[in-house]
């Protein structure tokens, strides 16, 4: 094989790897999003066994169980459309773990001429798999609350890392100096963020969208009665607190108000922080990404309230918060000062 015929082979097996990761990392962001659309139409519970739908691959085969359950609970968890949007959710969430095998598989075969260390997409494996069983331990515990947050927070993990991935790949204009000063911040912001995802959590698994049907006050008042230690207790079954008991209305109001308000903690920061980078022309597309979907979440948000929680705007709402994660990771890609792939071929080293 001539060293021509060798580059362009060598080329063809990177821009694989490449195609593949930006590909994993689009289907990681729909999933996030059809995840909450599972979770919005009370579908966590459509087939409620794992991995199959009344242990067969499909709502076909287990119709007449589906047919079953609906007559003996008419208005319960298992109907025919919640098991496949059930099910589907899980064969898309199959084939994104098949990718990354993938592409994990290529990192290490080919490392010479991706010119990446194999250890990240290593990890981001191990992390889909420890999300498929957060994914079986949510229906198997019954949508206990801990379990379902943490499955989202798992999901916002996981597009977390897709996006460290892909944004590593994807050539910028050069980082100016005094941004790169800015890593803590970005740090810091990303971790406001992620905290404030799992409070959404917490009141969407809580089902607390609606316990302040009022704004800027709640119930009022701007600091109604509230039951914080009963909402923020976290080992319990849904819809009760720890001793068994339903959860109060105090402590639904608790769950959201706390979401609420430290949501304007992270416009202010968060804003704040891309206000200032946003001056870097290689980190002006993130900074502008996370400012607009700042002030999309404060719109979604508050049309959530306004309007009662229509599918739509909640699903936009969860897809928001995927969107200020990827925008905060590829700050943070980006003033860490990444390095460009380091391979042996010396005209592929040449294209970075």
């Amino acid at each position: 094989m001539t060293e021509e015929q060798e580059f362009q082979k060598a080329l063809a097996r990177r821009r694989r790897y490449r195609r593949l990761v930006f590909l994993t990392w689009f289907l990681t962001l729909d999933l996030i999003m059809f995840g909450a659309f599972v979770r919005l139409t009370d579908s966590g519970l459509g087939c409620p066994d794992w991995p199959g739908c009344y242990g067969q691959l499909s709502p076909v085969g287990a119709l007449s169980d589906i047919r079953a359950a609906e007559q003996a609970m008419p208005h319960g968890p298992v109907t025919l459309p919640k098991a496949w949007i059930e099910m589907i959710h899980r064969y898309v969430g199959a084939l994104l773990g098949l990718m990354i095998i993938g592409f994990t598989y290529m990192a290490w075969r080919w490392r010479d001429v991706i010119g990446r260390s194999p250890e990240l997409p290593t990890f981001t494996l191990f992390a889909v798999c420890l999300q498929g069983a957060f994914g079986a331990w949510t229906v198997t515990m019954k949508l206990m609350p801990m379990i379902v947050t943490a499955h989202l927070l798992g999901g916002m993990g996981l597009l977390a890392l897709m996006t460290w991935l892909a944004a590593r790949e994807k050539t910028h204009a050069p980082i100016q100096p005094q941004s790169k000063s800015s890593t803590p911040w970005v740090v810091a912001g990303l971790l406001i963020v992620f905290f404030q995802i799992a409070l959404g959590g917490w009141v969407s698994t809580n089902y607390a969208a609606l316990a302040c049907m009022d704004f800027p006050t709640c119930h009022g008042e701007w600091v109604p009665e509230m039951d914080l230690h009963g909402g923020f207790s976290i080992v319990r079954a849904l819809g009760e607190l720890p001793g068994g008991e339903t959860i109060s209305q105090h402590a639904l109001t608790a769950i959201h108000w706390v979401h609420r308000n430290f949501a304007w903690f992270v416009f202010a920061v968060v804003g704040a922080l891309a206000l200032k980078l946003r001056r870097d022309p290689g980190l002006r597309g993130p900074s502008h990404l996370v400012l607009a979907l700042l002030l999309a979440q404060l719109v979604t948000g508050l049309t959530t309230i306004f309007f009662q929680w229509p599918l739509l705007i909640a699903v936009l709402h969860n897809a928001g918060a995927a969107g200020l994660v990827i925008g905060m990771v590829t700050l943070l890609v980006r003033v860490a000062g990444i390095e460009p792939p380091q391979v042996r071929h010396p005209k592929l080293a040449e294209i970075d």
